[in-house]
């Protein structure tokens, strides 16, 4: 379920200089007010933060979201729901589509005293959960998965089988209520649009909770969350929750949409220079996709980042030069509109910045902790090393 540990510690390693690369670093500094701008937004809004825990994976990470005491979370695995469950969080949503393989995991958790919401979109998925409940003599928590915008699964709120799937539900015990994810919002590029996708999406979520309450069937549930919407949303009126995840990192998707500033992107990854190719005008590292990912959400913004924007270790941006290319080992670094390479010699050490942070974090075992208000004269301080969960 958990990757082995880093083989570096923290006594081993001091600074970011010394373990060798490629390595995942988290800013605790940025990180903590990234946390701490959402739950501000999320108290003034007057409801329930329900974080999602897939783009960190980590406890550590989770610890900093309630001042160290287990909060309501969003996991996209039954091992995240596990290792979590592990570590004294009780409150669980599962907020990927249920197969009847994974009941056993699901009704072990519940045993253990989890309350563990499950999500579904189809009277197939509602019959088999009821059938395991009624087998189990234990009410699996369901809630249905509504679609806001066609990004991915559920039923749209006026779908025929709605009530069909709530009454299936609600006749085992198990119905809990409605959860919908604005996913097409990673691509709203003003805030206007941002704005407009969070009042859709609240407005679709409700009306699909008052149409099941009009059969007469309670919904406890009104979920909703994405983070360009979770940052937009001006009103939540008839929601209960709000969930978010990539905005404790936050990266250059992120950024391109003016969620957030470069400044803000609180994970980075470490890599050497290994070599020049100067009749290309390419550096090369030993940072490639297995390092970064291959994603490349910002191909389709106004400012193609490539696989990342590139920093020195302190975390200053090296202007123009930018991470364009990538095989498994080797990262490729060249400069917008071909300006002159920075003098970066061999063995040089930099920071990439992720285009999607919940995919560049998921290629390590853990993150190298720093804090970039703590200046020094050498490179940064490594304060802790952090552990992921990794696997399903």
């Amino acid at each position: 379920m958990n990757n082995p540990a880093p083989a570096t510690s923290p006594s081993a390693a001091r600074t970011l200089a010394d373990p060798d690369t490629p390595f995942a670093v988290v800013d605790v500094h940025k990180m903590r007010r990234n946390i701490e701008r959402l739950a501000a937004r999320a108290d003034r809004l007057e409801v329930a933060l329900r974080p999602h825990v897939k783009t960190a994976k980590s406890l550590d990470v989770a610890a900093l979201l309630r001042h160290g005491t287990p909060c309501p979370v969003t996991v996209s695995t039954l091992a995240e729901a596990e290792a979590f469950a592990d570590g004294g969080y009780t409150d669980i949503t599962y907020a990927v589509g249920i197969d009847p393989h994974k009941l056993p995991r699901v009704l072990k958790l519940l045993r253990r005293g989890v309350t563990l919401r499950i999500l579904l979109d189809s009277t197939e998925q509602a019959e088999f959960v009821a059938q395991a409940s009624r087998q189990a003599g234990l009410p699996i928590p369901a809630q249905i998965e509504i679609d806001c915008d066609g990004h991915r699964g559920g039923l749209k709120p006026d779908a025929p089988t709605l009530i069909e799937i709530g009454r299936s539900l609600h006749d085992a015990g198990c119905l809990d209520g409605v959860l919908t994810h604005a996913g097409e919002s990673y691509f709203a590029y003003t805030g206007e649009e941002q704005r407009l996708a969070a009042t859709n999406e609240r407005d679709t979520a409700v009306a699909a909770a008052e149409r099941l309450r009009a059969a007469g069937l309670p919904v406890a549930t009104v979920s909703v969350g994405s983070t360009p919407t979770a940052h937009a949303a001006e009103d939540l009126t008839g929601v209960t929750e709000l969930r978010a995840g990539n905005y404790v990192f936050f990266d250059l998707v992120m950024a391109g949409i003016g969620v957030c500033r470069i400044e803000d992107i609180a994970l980075s990854v470490v890599v050497t220079v290994i070599g020049h190719r100067p009749e290309h005008g390419w550096i090369i590292t030993d940072g490639g996709w297995m390092a970064m990912s291959r994603d490349r959400g910002t191909a389709v913004q106004a400012q193609d980042q490539g696989y990342g924007l590139v920093t020195d270790l302190d975390g200053t941006l090296i202007p123009d030069l930018v991470m364009t290319a990538a095989s498994q080992e080797h990262g490729t670094l060249t400069t917008r509109d071909g300006a002159h390479l920075p003098d970066l010699p061999v063995g040089t050490r930099l920071r990439i910045l992720p285009n999607h942070a919940c995919a560049t974090a998921a290629q390590h075992h853990g993150y190298h902790v720093i804090d970039s208000t703590r200046t020094t004269n050498t490179a940064p301080a490594i304060q802790d090393i952090w552990q992921r969960v990794n696997g399903w």
